[in-house]
Parts: structure tokens; C-alpha cells; sequence
């Protein structure tokens, strides 16, 4: 750094531009010279003391029933564990009951859980995995109407139920495979094939590194369809991000990052994990919104087509069986990727785990899914997942409840390199592993198709009936305990909505004397409305020859496309159809209509380019602040209230445009808290849409075609200005929100 030498920069401040400005502290180091002295900075002994060490068996007993209610939130908060007052009680309970004891007791485990099963539990239990808001019962009141009534599981009741109706009514054209139960939805395409989505958000890990949260973002999104059924082959990505502004001009608060830092590490960190997987990019967007300061939205998402039939049952389906072979491929544990899931459960705050941010491999990635694809034609394996937030423990937690237990020796597992304790081994996510179930008699043919394709391959354990999830580390068994305490033992949450429609005033806008061409330049120059072109070349939408309809269309191809249409079988003329619809600026005035604009954005997205509207499936993904009431977080049932109404028209417009759900995602807890300031995101929810082409010489673009055509428009126009980008411009705030 040169600077003036009557003004020169104290080390404090060198270390803030280092640490905050240069180095990503996750996967880089730094150090600071001097002209007295050469000594590495606090941020680099401190990081270095976390990837350094000895092997470490050490297995500590978390002391839950000498603790009080105090205590026990000081161990959920310090440990990053994520668990109410509620839950840490019903755990404490669990652990002290007496046959529960004397069963520990017969395994030489204490009385107490050990810090594995902790660790297994919090994962287990995360907001992140259980969706414990959506499935929560809801005292709801519309103070608007008076009305006060009871909504148990919002989930079940709007979403689950909704495409349950749907698929009835088609009968015996049902075109949904799987939804809501594996890794992505599952829908009929054509010629033998059927065709997978799944969208997930990567926020969190994003907010603190840009690069490597977004990276894992899309890479991890690509490892559901993969792990979908038997596994299904990539087709394509669509991503969608949210950032504040990257002209943002004012202080930032403590732990943020500069928008436009966020906005280009998160748009190179997808770029890599795609390009560099051999997977086109054909949809996407943008939103700018000053409230995605706190947190940026990182929506990425991935579609796959899987064999209609694979030795001689249906390509979607996959079960785990009894004595199956626990065998984990691809990439090495380290201590990235830890509390992924429980990390991701909480608001963003200044002590917020960077190690929780995995490094992503996208070059390992494509080799084991090339390995998967060889494995799954040759019939190696009865199940496939992937080891998303919660690593181990994630995968062979949920698949050994096809069997009803498993028994996991995690001192096999592979490693980035020694000092890791055996929770942090079982707990680490990567995004580049995945874990199968292979039968003892396929595991030697399974293991040398493995090295010939050099990935690595480990067999940790085996599936069992027994009814326990037990780990061990060589013969030491370090957690055991029931499955059904695992996986449903969580309590229910109950919380409170209050409803009461915010006042909006009219607003007027007189054109008379308004000089229209200089308001029409600046509409153009805004963020949401000026062209993304600079970003979308960037990716690859080329790869594999199959994109029909593109990112940028028109003469010069520049202009946005309405959807894209991708033909992922090139013998065939049948095509995919992918498109979302996307308004935050809604929820301002009503989440309710936020929800349905979102949908019907993204439903005649997709019919505007040719897609069958009998054969559309959805995709929602929930992006929300935090719905909870607390001292902190004073408007909780308010927020609450918003998310009841939009699950309301999400069930609504399912059944009245005919389209089912088969899949979807929430991301809770999308806040940040530091310096004294709260930043919460607008209520988003991103709806996708995967439709069938069966032609994609008839697909259309938007572009004007030929002088001298007729424009038409369909449907009608109100007063619905409310936010709208020409309302934010004229600095107005009121009217109504457009209604579908």
C-alpha cells in the first residue's frame, strides 16, 4: 500500500482493507509487513489454528440436565445450534428418560448426549431441514375482518394439498412422477424420458463469501437432480439473485459487505460452478432492492431428465435396502461446510461462522457425476443422495430411514487433512459428495469402476432394521439413537399471525407538461429495467448444443427472452420449457398478490414461448424475514400474517391455472443484525415453472418479427401502480397492487 507518508494508514486500518477489501478469510490468508517488524495479523493465526493439528478422536458430553433454561440457550446460541427453549427440553428429556438410560448405559455412552449427537440433533431439527415455520400450527387473526381461527401446517394445507387436488382431478393423465419427496420434483417428458427440477437458495453463505457460497450454490443445486431417483443427467441451470444496489453510496455495517462486491463475487462464483460443470445457464434474472443489503438472495436451480424405466422399475424411484453398503463418492471432508444447515437457520449477525461456507469443486463434482451416470446404467446401487447441509449425517440419516437405521464408522471417512473431531467429520457439507446405497454383492465392481474413473470411493457402514442411527469411530460408538426421536421428535411450533392491511393512499400522476422522452431514459437506466446483457454473456447457455430459445433474443440478440426452451434430447424435436416470475416490491402492499403476480408472471412466461399449459409444474421457493415475534423482532406476527396470506394464493392460483407444485424450498431468517441496525429482506418468493414443448419449431420469441405486423394487447388495464418501477421513480408510494 502506498499512501502519504505525513498521513500514513495505522495498522488498523490496513487490516481492515486486508481483511474486509482483499482476502476472502475462509480460503485465503494474509499477512501485514511493516518497516519495524514482520508478523502475521490476529485474522491469520486465527485462521490458520483452524486447519492445522493431529488427528482428534475427542468426543465431549454435552452436560444437558445440569443445565437451566439460561444455560441451555447459552449452549444453543454459542454452539450455533439453532434450538429453541422448546426443543433443547425435549432433547434434555429424551436423553434422561429411564429406559433410554440404561440402553446408553449397555453402549458405554453417557447419560448425557455427546457433542455427535448434539450436533446430529440441531442438524436434524434445523429450520433449514425441517421447515419447522411452514409446518408450524398458526393462531391467525385478520384484525381487517375480525375473523381468528387456526392454520396447522401451511405446508400440508396450501402446498402439499393443493397439487394432491390437481392430481386427482387429471386422473389418468397425470403427468407428475414424484413430488415433494426426493431431491427434486419429478414430471412426464417424452421418448422414454422423464424430466426433474429442483431450486434451492445458497443466502446466507453468500452474505459472508460471495464467491464460494454462490459457487456451492449451483454447484450443490446440481448434486438434487443428480441424487433425484437413480440419478438423473444435467440438462441445464437457472439462476436468479437479489443484491441492494452496487452504487450504494453510504456506510456499511459491521460484517456486510459492498454490494458490488456481493454482485460480482456471486455472478463469477456461478459462473465456475456452471461453466466449468458443462452445464448450459438458459434462464435468470435480476432484482435490486436496497433491503437485500443485509442479505442477498442467491436463487439457483437445475433440471435433469432421468430413463422413464431402469432395470425394470420406474427411473424416478429408489429405496435403500437392508445390509445395503453405506458408500460415500467424491470430494474429501474438511472443516468447511460446518453448521451449514443450522447457520443458515439464523439471522446474520457480526459472530457468524465463515467456516460454515463449503469450498466448492466443480472439476471433482463433474467427474463423480460422470461416475454416477456409468454406475446407475449398470445397475451399482439401490439409492443416491447428496451431502447437502449436514453432510453425513444429512444422507445417511434420511436414507436409513428406508430401512429403519444404519450403523456409520466415520474414522473411514476421507479427509482435506488431519485435526478434525468426529462431529465436524460427520457434520462437514460438501458439495461435490455423494452418498449411495450399494449391495454387498455389486460393491467390488461398484469400487473398481469407481478408481478406473478416478473418483474416490469409501465404504463407511452398512443399512439396518434396527431402528438407531449409530455412529462409531473405529470401536468406539460415539451416538446412537432412536430414529423416529431423530427425525420426528421435533415439537411442533406455535406461533401467532396478525394480520391488518397496511393504509395506502392514491396516487396521481399528471402527465400534461411531463417531459416523457427525458422519464422514459431514466426508466430505462434503472436497475430492474436497464439490460443484464453484461452479466448473462458471461455464462455459458451454448454447452451440449440444445438451447432453442436463449437468455438475449431479437435481430442483434439483446433483448431479455420470455423463458427459456431447451430441446435436451437432440434426436428428438420435444423440448423443455423453463421460466419464473419474481416481484418482491409487491410485498410492500400485500403478499397475497405478491404471490399470485409471481405466478402468473412466470406461467405466461412460459405459454408466450410455446409451452403446453396442460403439462406446467411449479416451483416455489420462499424467501422470508424472520415470521417469529421477539424483543428483537417486534413485527413477527405481522410478518407471520404476510406468509400465511401468500401460501393463501399460492394454493389458490395452483388450482385455478390447473398447476401443480412438485417441488420447493423455504429460506427463513433472512435478516441482519449489527452496529445497532436491523436490515430485514422484502418478503420474496421466487415461482418457477418447468413446462413440455412438443415441438420447439413452433416455440416463439417476443422480438417484433416484421415491419408492417399489427401489436395487439390482451387484457386489461387499471390503476394498479403500486409498486411499480414508474411509481418509484416519481417518488410516489400508495395506490393498488395489480390483481390477477
Amino acid at each position: 500500500i502506498v499512501n502519504d507518508p505525513a498521513a500514513p494508514l495505522s495498522r488498523e486500518q490496513v487490516d481492515t482493507l486486508a481483511r474486509d477489501l482483499l482476502c476472502n478469510t475462509l480460503i485465503q490468508r494474509y499477512r501485514i509487513k511493516s518497516r519495524d517488524q514482520w508478523q502475521a495479523s490476529p485474522g491469520f493465526e486465527a485462521q490458520a489454528a483452524q486447519v492445522t493439528g493431529e488427528s482428534n478422536d475427542t468426543v465431549e458430553t454435552i452436560g444437558l440436565s445440569g443445565m437451566d433454561d439460561e444455560a441451555l440457550m447459552q449452549a444453543s446460541r454459542s454452539n450455533t445450534w439453532a434450538l429453541n427453549l422448546k426443543e433443547m427440553h425435549c432433547i434434555r428429556d429424551q436423553f434422561s428418560a429411564p429406559d433410554e438410560a440404561r440402553r446408553r448405559e449397555a453402549l458405554n455412552l453417557p447419560a448425557n448426549p455427546t457433542d455427535v449427537e448434539m450436533e446430529v440433533l440441531a442438524q436434524t431439527w434445523s429450520e433449514h431441514c425441517k421447515h419447522k415455520i411452514f409446518a408450524s400450527r398458526i393462531d391467525y387473526t385478520d384484525e381487517d375482518t375480525g375473523r381468528h381461527e387456526v392454520v396447522d401446517n401451511l405446508y400440508k394445507t396450501c402446498i402439499r394439498d393443493a397439487t394432491a387436488i390437481l392430481r386427482e382431478r387429471m386422473g389418468e393423465n397425470d403427468y407428475c412422477k414424484s413430488v415433494f419427496k426426493d431431491n427434486a420434483g419429478v414430471i412426464a417428458f417424452i421418448n422414454g424420458y422423464d424430466a426433474c427440477i429442483k431450486v434451492e437458495t445458497h443466502n446466507s453463505p453468500s452474505a459472508l463469501d460471495p464467491y464460494g457460497g454462490a459457487l456451492t450454490g449451483i454447484v450443490g443445486v446440481n448434486r438434487d437432480p443428480m441424487g433425484t431417483g437413480m440419478g438423473a443427467e444435467l440438462v441445464c441451470n437457472t439462476d436468479v439473485f437479489c443484491f441492494a444496489s452496487p452504487f450504494h453510496d453510504k456506510p456499511l455495517p459491521p460484517r456486510l459487505l459492498h454490494p458490488r462486491r456481493v454482485l460480482e463475487g456471486v455472478r463469477e462464483g456461478v459462473e465456475h460452478g456452471g461453466n466449468k460443470s458443462g452445464v448450459p445457464t438458459v434462464n435468470g434474472s435480476l432484482v435490486f432492492d436496497e433491503r437485500f443489503l443485509g442479505k442477498p438472495l442467491v436463487y439457483c436451480g437445475t433440471v435433469g431428465i432421468i430413463p422413464a424405466e431402469l432395470h425394470g422399475r420406474p427411473g424416478w424411484y429408489k429405496k435403500a435396502e437392508t445390509g445395503d453398503v453405506i458408500v460415500m463418492t467424491g470430494g474429501r471432508i474438511g472443516k468447511d461446510g460446518i453448521h451449514g444447515a443450522t447457520f443458515s437457520s439464523e439471522e446474520l449477525h457480526e459472530g457468524s461462522p465463515a467456516t460454515a461456507v463449503q469450498i466448492g469443486d466443480p472439476i471433482t463434482q463433474r467427474k463423480m457425476y460422470d461416475f454416477i451416470i456409468r454406475a446407475r446404467d449398470l445397475g451399482l446401487y439401490n439409492a443416491i443422495t447428496d451431502n447437502g447441509a449436514g453432510g453425513l449425517s444429512s444422507s445417511v440419516g434420511e436414507m436409513a430411514e428406508d430401512t429403519g437405521g444404519c450403523v456409520l464408522d466415520i474414522a473411514k471417512a476421507p479427509l482435506k487433512y488431519d485435526g478434525l473431531r468426529p462431529w465436524e467429520i460427520l457434520l462437514s457439507e460438501a458439495q461435490e459428495r455423494m452418498t449411495l446405497a450399494v449391495p454387498p454383492a455389486k460393491l467390488d465392481e461398484f469400487m473398481a469402476l469407481a478408481a478406473r474413473m478416478d473418483v474416490e470411493a469409501t465404504a463407511l457402514g452398512t443399512f439396518t432394521e434396527s431402528g438407531y442411527f449409530e455412529v462409531r469411530y473405529n470401536d468406539r460408538i460415539v451416538a446412537s439413537m432412536p430414529m423416529s426421536f431423530m427425525h420426528e421428535g421435533v415439537p411442533q411450533l406455535e406461533l401467532e399471525a396478525v394480520w391488518k392491511a397496511p393504509e395506502v393512499k392514491e396516487i396521481k400522476v399528471d402527465v400534461a407538461d411531463a417531459d416523457q422522452g427525458a422519464f422514459l431514459k431514466r426508466m430505462l437506466s434503472r436497475l430492474n429495467i436497464c439490460s443484464k446483457e453484461y452479466i448473462i454473456r458471461q455464462y455459458d447457455h451454448e454447452v451440449r448444443g440444445g438451447s432453442v430459445i436463449k437468455p438475449l433474443v431479437g435481430v442483434k440478440r439483446d433483448g431479455p427472452a420470455d423463458a427459456g426452451v431447451l430441446r435436451p434430447l437432440l434426436e428428438s424435436d420435444a423440448g423443455l420449457v423453463i421460466s419464473h416470475g419474481i416481484c418482491p416490491k409487491f410485498s410492500e402492499y400485500d403478499t397475497y398478490w405478491m404471490m399470485a403476480n409471481a405466478m402468473d408472471e412466470a406461467i405466461r412466461n412460459a405459454v408466450a414461448v410455446g409451452a403446453d399449459p396442460d403439462a406446467l409444474a411449479g416451483v416455489d421457493n420462499f424467501c422470508w424475514c424472520d415470521p417469529v415475534v421477539s424483543p428483537t423482532n417486534p413485527d413477527g406476527r405481522y410478518k407471520l400474517a404476510q406468509l400465511v396470506r401468500a401460501c393463501r394464493a399460492l394454493r389458490q392460483f395452483s388450482l385455478a391455472f390447473g398447476v401443480p407444485c412438485i417441488s420447493g424450498k423455504d429460506s427463513m431468517k433472512n435478516d441482519y443484525t449489527g452496529g445497532g441496525e436491523r436490515i430485514s429482506i422484502p418478503p420474496t418468493v421466487l415461482f418457477s415453472i418447468l413446462g413440455v414443448i412438443r415441438n420447439v419449431t413452433a416455440t416463439q420469441t417476443s422480438d417484433f418479427k416484421k415491419e408492417g405486423d399489427h401489436i395487439y394487447m390482451l387484457g386489461g388495464t387499471w390503476r394498479e401502480m403500486a409498486g411499480s418501477e414508474a411509481a418509484d421513480e416519481l417518488g410516489l408510494k400508495g395506490g393498488q397492487v395489480p390483481h390477477v
